[in-house]
């Protein structure tokens, strides 16, 4: 089955539909979610994206980041995807929104009005291999470290969203 996501201006009014791979070729702006789960302890959990993911595999980010479908309210796709990747389920709240675009090395453009939301879980995530190779959980400031240190370990859009959660 193909997947679809919903194409959007820069105030995020639905302009139409594209397939996801054709939206990602011609780096239309279309709408996407990241959500970050923290835990009692105010650890972040990260996870490393599966490296057949076909963009940014093997890096980490954010607990779960996808698209809504067509027709689907962006924060009931939030929990189906938190779900369906890291098995985990909880309350979200959203945060901010932010556009951003950014082309990788195989060619392919993410170009996303990006609805952030956050989540307090203390559950182990239970990982979906074809989306996730494995998670860790940072407080804070071995985040900020990280980030400092090792720039190139961290998806492009983690390191834009914790820009403007943090």
């Amino acid at each position: 089955m193909l997947e679809e996501v919903i194409l959007v201006d820069e105030k995020d009014t639905p302009t139409g539909t594209m397939e996801k791979m054709e939206a990602h070729k011609t780096g239309a702006l279309h709408r996407a979610f990241s959500i970050f789960i923290f835990n009692s302890n105010g650890e972040m959990l990260l996870q490393q994206r599966a490296f057949s993911k076909y963009h940014s595999g093997g890096l980490f980010s954010n607990a779960c980041c996808s698209h809504p479908r067509p027709g689907e309210d962006t924060l009931a796709a939030a929990h189906r995807r938190l779900k369906e990747e890291i098995g985990i389920e909880t309350e979200l709240h959203y945060k901010t929104s932010f556009i951003y675009k950014t082309t990788f090395e195989n060619g392919l453009t993410e170009h996303e009005y990006d609805h952030v939301y956050t989540g307090v879980s203390d559950e182990e995530p239970a990982l979906n291999p074809f989306e996730v190779a494995s998670y860790k959980w940072l407080n804070l400031e071995e985040l900020r470290a990280e980030l400092a240190d090792h720039p190139q370990r961290f998806s492009y859009w983690f390191r834009m969203a914790v820009e403007k959660l943090f």
